[in-house]
């Protein structure tokens, strides 16, 4: 080489990816005033705007492992929704979260957001708004997308309950190209969720998911009770190859108090129920509510709507720290000024013909209990009354198993709802199977389970392969988990 000849400068390598910065303040969720709310039942989150939206969405660092993900019962790929949302492809966000969610309309306003408990800007701040982004994917996107069903399969599925848990299984069935029945006792479908209050959620969300059923194999058919209406037996006679149990706990559980007969006594389910069609039960002014899950907490924020200025109580046996209710839920209903009274059991309801008020004792935590819940043990001599004149009992619910014989061997769970023993849920009869769940979503995930249990049973009559679930919307696609997915994360 010439003195002259000088080597070529090397290229400068590329500069390393800088990983986005964490930001740990979320944008706020608008809310209605306190003042204003209390008065009625207008909705009480609001929706994000389009720019809040793409705004919260970019917050999000899109970690390898989507932890998000893994969290959710359904596997719902909220990653990639708030990718889209963040480049503002609304369209394509919505088309991400209604290709694996068929009921998006509702559980973007009632999820518990499991997928916000593990998200990692939590060790920092507050976690991405998932659930508002998955509502914010429906708004401005397009969201009137129908389902496409895949070639017929020749085989009939009866699915006996319209709630969560029913309407998921009864997706996850017709996308897959068979027909389906869904038997539900009430006038309309919803289960449970016909039960949560209108500043949540209305029967127009279930309508608006229900419709995208409109194009599968899919046959509602309501005020229709089987094991009273039409018994199981019939059902497998009429042609039915598989039955799905999906029956839930709409019946309540009672305080077994005295007193409890009296008037100015109201279940939780009921009175949030009549409450929604528009027949609300009488209230007075001073409400107490027993209980410390979901369902009190409906109720003593529908009951104070309902008081027009009354006083709410919450009665519940253990500490706040204990409480099964969503933290959301709780601290809404303190913001609207319920009161609490925490480690405290009722002992009977007072009244001479009518609600007078509840005695009440004191309770100690002692040790946790096999679930891991410390135990409520009565402090002697601590006795109380509360003064009242209504009560409404939310201490959890039970399925109605009237029709439902002893051959099927079915395990109720510590919640009520009755499940299968055999793998994907199938009881002991062959080709009947039974799913439930102790959330909305949690219901569904189990029904998905469940649908792919009753999809290889039949496969297997027909003697073909079982196969991931196909694109709903009727592209080359199947179901598959997104890039590093390791282990479910179930709470």
């Amino acid at each position: 080489m010439s003195p002259e000849t000088t080597a070529p400068a090397k290229a400068p390598a590329p500069p390393k990816p800088t990983p986005p910065k964490l930001n740990p303040v979320r944008v706020p969720i608008p809310e209605e005033p306190v003042a204003e709310r209390t008065t009625d039942f207008r909705e009480v989150l609001h929706a994000y705007s389009k720019e809040e939206a793409i705004l919260e969405a970019k917050r999000c660092i899109q970690c390898r492992r989507p932890w998000c993900v893994e969290a959710c019962p359904i596997t719902q790929d909220c990653r990639e929704y708030i990718r889209l949302i963040a480049a503002d492809d609304f369209d394509g966000a919505a088309r991400v979260t209604l290709r694996e969610n068929p009921l998006s309309t509702c559980l973007c306003k009632v999820c518990y957001h499991y997928c916000e408990e593990s998200c990692v800007i939590t060790k920092k701040g507050v976690p991405i708004a998932i659930r508002h982004l998955k509502r914010a994917a429906l708004d401005f996107g397009k969201s009137d997308l129908v389902y496409v069903p895949s070639k017929p399969k020749g085989q009939r599925v009866a699915v006996v309950g319209g709630g969560p848990a029913g309407m998921m299984a009864a997706w996850e069935l017709g996308v897959r190209g068979y027909a389906v029945t869904v038997f539900e006792q009430e006038p309309r479908v919803g289960g449970l969720m016909q039960t949560i209050p209108a500043y949540r959620m209305t029967d127009d969300d279930v309508q608006t998911d229900r419709a995208r059923f409109q194009d599968l194999d899919v046959t509602f058919v309501d005020a229709t009770k089987v094991g009273q209406d039409i018994s199981l037996e019939r059902l497998r006679n009429d042609g039915y190859q598989a039955v799905l149990l999906t029956v839930g706990t709409p019946t309540h559980r009672t305080l077994g108090v005295p007193g409890e007969n009296l008037p100015g006594v109201l279940p939780a389910l009921q009175f949030l129920k009549e409450t929604n069609t528009g027949r609300p039960p009488r209230v007075g002014q001073e409400i107490v509510v027993v209980g410390g899950g979901d369902v009190a907490m409906d109720s003593v924020r529908t009951a104070l709507r309902e008081s027009k200025g009354g006083r709410v109580t919450l009665v519940y046996r253990r500490g706040r720290e204990e409480m099964p209710a969503d933290p959301e839920e709780v601290h809404g209903a303190e913001k609207e000024g319920i009161r609490f009274l925490f480690q405290r059991a009722p002992l009977r309801i007072v009244g001479n013909g009518i609600v007078e008020g509840l005695e009440v004792q004191t309770m100690e935590l002692g040790p946790p209990d096999a679930g891991g819940r410390r135990t409520p043990v009565p402090v002697p001599g601590s006795e109380a009354v509360v003064r009242c004149d209504t009560v409404i009992v939310a201490v959890g619910q039970k399925a109605d198993l009237t029709g439902f014989g002893p051959d099927l061997d079915l395990k109720i769970t510590s919640q009520g709802w009755p499940e299968g023993k055999g793998s994907g849920f199938e009881t002991a009869v062959p080709g009947v199977f039974a799913a439930g769940g102790r959330s909305v979503v949690y219901a569904m995930g189990a029904a998905t389970e469940a649908a792919n249990a009753i999809d290889a049973y039949l496969s297997a009559k027909r003697g073909e392969p079982t196969g991931a679930r196909p694109d709903p919307f009727g592209g080359p696609e199947t179901f598959k988990l997104p890039a590093g997915y390791t282990t479910p994360i179930r709470s």
